[in-house]
């Protein structure tokens, strides 16, 4: 991925996810992979790259329920980016209320503006938001990265079979 322009995507680094109290909180390996993330977001700001912070973002009334607890519901505490990765000046939020990161939203749009042909996706759920938004990418004809220490889920062999998706299926590098 050498030589092209790329973004950072941080999913999902939301409390309703990473807090122990969050609504829908992954557990331990959510607070576990905050720092790794936080290094990832501080690279890609050194490289002039823009950071995208990728936020679930739920009506109350969220169809979505049905299937998942209500969490990160717009204006409430839950639907914010942990304290320790705040977004800073010029990052750009992008709101979503399916698992992609492109459904429905104008992701695909503002990176083509910007050039990019190469994404880092880092944050949660590897096996859902991430996996989901990684397809997306790859069918939109982006490169994808995912470090695995800065991926995590609600459990280990979801993990673990969403990184071989990626890696496999998908065609992304995951290091």
């Amino acid at each position: 991925m050498a030589g092209k322009k790329g973004a950072l995507l941080v999913i999902d680094m939301l409390k309703d996810f990473i807090e122990p109290d969050g609504a829908l909180s992954i557990g331990p390996a959510g607070p576990a992979i905050v720092p790794s993330v936080g290094e990832q977001i501080a690279a890609a700001r050194e490289r002039g790259q823009p950071v995208f912070y990728i936020c679930d973002r739920h009506r109350p009334d969220d169809a979505e329920f049905a299937d998942w607890p209500p969490h990160c519901v717009e204006g409430t505490r839950g639907a914010e980016v942990v304290d320790e990765l705040s977004p800073q000046q010029g990052d750009i939020i992008v709101a979503k209320r399916r698992f992609s990161g492109f459904n429905g939203t104008d992701l695909n749009l503002t990176l083509r503006e910007l050039g990019t042909e190469k994404l880092t996706l880092v944050g949660c759920c590897t096996n859902v938001c991430v996996l989901y938004t990684a397809a997306d990418a790859r069918m939109a004809g982006f490169e994808v990265r995912v470090p695995k220490d800065c991926v995590a889920t609600f459990d280990e062999d979801a993990h673990e079979f969403a990184l071989k998706e990626l890696e496999r299926t998908l065609g992304a590098t995951v290091s």
